[in-house]
């Protein structure tokens, strides 16, 4: 069962202040009963030497001297009259055998006042209350020595009712001041309650996964100090899981890259197996029939020509694949420079005029000078490929379109090579740049495709902080197939452009 800090500082407060109260209380009542028992005990030892002086002083007065007992049977009755008329207290005389001479009032006999008056006879003093009434019995001394004892009935009733009185106020002021006290005390430790219950609320806050945006209290003491405390607890909690979950985050995406970098891995291991394979069956199956068949003439022109044709392929194959693996594993220093992209695109037309002549194809410029900050033999690749595949995959008497424009809103310059052939499925279009992928294997074989070209060609086109996308078509031409470079403008040519605006 869970008792809150409150109901416990209420709880400890009253019992503290009740037992305040009570022992202050009885401290006090003690020395007034201490207090009162001693103005008695003076009093009536002060009347009981005057009644001893006032006994002497009769036995000396008289005429014949007598024996004590004598004298206090024949004097006893008119002594004690006397005694209580000077002292104003009801007083009995006895003698030393305990019978009493003289009394000033009708004293009843008993065990205790016998017990009472055997003390006194043995030159002791005793007394006890008897109601509102204490009885006291004192030695009664004579000229020769203890004659007797006198019995004193003093009235305490004014005493019982100021201690009466005393313990009343004591009691109505002890509940006055147990309630005030209760309810200031209450209110001071409240507020320390109520701080304790919102420091526990925050932690609690805290532990449920959410964070405090500030301190639970402003106090300028240690629950203040403890609040600023429990607030930058939670700011370390909440950066510290944050954190954690960042590179959970990179751990996960880590993770996720390493998956599709294997399955990556297994596909490109499969595609080259099975790349390397087909023309690699070709030549073994024409070396077969060659050693079956070596007189056959047509045979051996037919069988050099096309293992002539797929060694270079497979020649191809292994160069493209080596030169996209030292990509992909080493990060090769470019030799930057400022590179004028039309002139290296005539240039990279010129060399490439000739392949499409062969093929009966119609090459078509329109540039505009850039100017780009690239590595210029890297770019010489990307064109040379770039133009080769709009070659290979083109239709006769086709068409290759290679536009170049400047756009200096964006700083980039825009190129556009466009073949006329076949246009690209669109289920194709984000595979066609991935290694080994060809749209048509049949046609990739007569061509002598392998598929890497735009690997490659993705490959050196990032490296130089460009990017490559493949449209739809041609806006002027309509169908076929439009690759289109972009790359950023360099300082130079930006400044140029302004200096002529």
């Amino acid at each position: 069962m869970r008792v809150s800090i409150k109901l416990k500082f209420s709880v400890f407060l009253a019992a503290l202040l009740i037992l305040t109260v009570v022992v202050l209380s009885s401290l006090v009542l003690r020395g007034i009963e201490r207090n009162q028992q001693s103005q008695i005990e003076g009093i009536l030892s002060q009347q009981t030497r005057l009644v001893n002086l006032n006994v002497r002083q009769s036995y000396y007065t008289e005429s014949v001297h007598l024996d004590q007992d004598v004298f206090l049977q024949r004097n006893g009755r008119r002594l004690a009259q006397e005694l209580a008329n000077s002292t104003g207290l009801p007083i009995a005389l006895y003698n030393m055998t305990g019978q009493q001479v003289g009394a000033s009032f009708a004293s009843g006999e008993s065990e205790l006042v016998q017990e009472t008056l055997d003390y006194a006879l043995q030159n002791k003093i005793a007394y006890h209350e008897q109601g509102e009434t204490l009885l006291y019995a004192a030695p009664l001394d004579g000229p020769d020595g203890q004659m007797g004892a006198v019995w004193i009935q003093y009235p305490v009733q004014s005493y019982h009712e100021f201690y009466t009185r005393i313990l009343q106020l004591f009691l109505w002021a002890g509940i006055t001041v147990v309630v005030l006290s209760f309810i200031l005390g209450y209110l001071f430790y409240n507020r320390f309650a109520v701080a304790i219950t919102r420091l526990k609320k925050s932690a609690d806050f805290i532990r449920e996964g959410n964070y405090i945006t500030e301190s639970p209290l402003k106090r300028k003491d240690e629950l203040g100090e403890l609040g600023q405390g429990i607030y930058y607890m939670s700011t370390s909690i909440q950066q510290n899981i944050t954190a954690m979950h960042a590179e959970q985050q990179k751990l996960q995406l880590a993770i996720e890259k390493l998956q599709a970098l294997e399955k990556q891995q297994k596909q490109y291991i499969g595609n080259i197996s099975h790349e390397f394979k087909t023309p690699l069956t070709s030549i073994k199956a024409y070396v077969e029939l060659l050693d079956m068949y070596k007189d056959d003439p047509k045979l051996l022109d037919d069988a050099t020509s096309n293992i002539g044709k797929e060694t270079e392929r497979l020649y191809e194959m292994v160069e493209k694949v080596l030169h996209l693996s030292a990509l992909e594993k080493y990060d090769f220093e470019n030799q930057a420079e400022d590179v004028e992209v039309s002139a290296l695109l005539e240039d990279a037309c010129g060399r490439m005029r000739g392949k499409a002549e062969k093929f009966a194809l119609n090459m078509e410029l329109d540039l505009e000078p850039a100017v780009i900050r690239s590595d210029r033999e890297s770019l010489m690749h990307i064109f040379i490929n770039m133009l080769d595949n709009a070659i290979k995959y083109n239709i006769p008497d086709g068409v290759i379109r290679v536009k170049s424009e400047l756009r200096m809103q964006e700083r980039q310059a825009i190129i556009r090579i466009y073949n006329s052939g076949t246009p690209i499925p669109a289920e194709a279009r984000e595979k066609i740049f991935e290694p080994f992928y060809t749209v048509n294997k049949d046609r990739a074989r007569k061509t002598g495709g392998t598929g890497l070209g735009l690997s490659l060609v993705k490959q050196f086109v990032e490296k130089q902080g460009g990017t490559i996308t493949l449209l739809s078509g041609d806006p002027e031409a309509g169908e076929g197939v439009t690759f289109q470079l972009m790359f950023p403008l360099a300082d130079s040519s930006l400044q140029v452009r302004n200096k002529s605006e």
